[in-house]
């Protein structure tokens, strides 16, 4: 009789947590329901937006990412010239209008060829000369180039000799005459072939002199290659 009851007992115990356990199961999920229907789908809407947010955002960007135009490339240009003509050359990454500026003044317009390059041939004012050039397209335009600067020198620079005067004569210990001088600034002079110092626009080389006649050959050379020469002569005796 007691075996029975205790089995009675843990039987009923068991049919009781069973019951616990099925009503707590049906409570989670009413919660579960609950909690998808008042926020599951919302947020659904949301994260959904979100990602074609996204995907307009990509869309943009290509968008962007197509009417973007590089800027041209120039080719090297020298820094300075003697001559007013100048060819002017240049590479795109596609074949684009493209606009030349001297001194930030629209010059000319060209259209570059099937593999982007493009030149000009254009024509310099006296002294520094700012070059750019811009790709256009439609309505858009690309960055300007990095700026090319050249000196366009069409005159001989200055030469002035301070010292020996020609037809000076020097004597014994006396054996070296000092060559000294002007010139324009950033020209370079020799003095026979050989290169004189320079500070600033002055220059000045310690020539040694022979028994006799000295011919002296002094030549100033700017940038853009013009030269001016002069000739003097000394003498030297023992």
């Amino acid at each position: 009789m007691a075996r029975r009851s205790n089995y009675s007992r843990l039987s009923k115990r068991l049919e009781n947590q069973s019951k616990r356990n099925i009503i707590l199961s049906l409570a989670g999920i009413v919660v579960i329901v609950f909690l998808m229907v008042r926020f599951g789908i919302p947020f659904l809407a949301g994260f959904t937006g979100f990602v074609s947010g996204l995907g307009n955002q990509d869309d943009d960007k290509t968008t962007n990412s197509s009417s973007f135009i590089s800027a041209p490339i120039l080719d090297p240009i020298t820094e300075a010239t003697n001559s007013a003509e100048l060819k002017v050359s240049g590479q795109l990454n596609s074949e684009l209008e493209v606009a030349i500026y001297l001194n930030n003044a629209l010059l000319d317009k060209t259209t570059s060829e099937d593999d982007g390059s493009f030149f000009f041939r254009i024509y310099l004012h006296q002294g520094e000369n700012k070059i750019k050039v811009q790709a256009i397209e439609s309505d858009k335009k690309s960055d300007f180039s990095d700026e090319e600067i050249v000196f366009y020198l069409n005159k001989e620079p200055l030469l002035e000799i301070k010292s020996p005067n020609d037809g000076q004569k020097f004597e014994k210990e006396d054996n070296r005459a000092t060559i000294s001088g002007t010139t324009d600034q950033g020209a370079r002079v020799t003095i026979n072939d050989f290169q004189a110092a320079m500070e600033g626009n002055n220059f000045s080389y310690s020539l040694s002199l022979q028994s006799g006649d000295n011919n002296i050959k002094i030549v100033a050379t700017d940038v853009a290659g013009n030269r001016t020469e002069k000739t003097l002569k000394v003498t030297y005796s023992q």
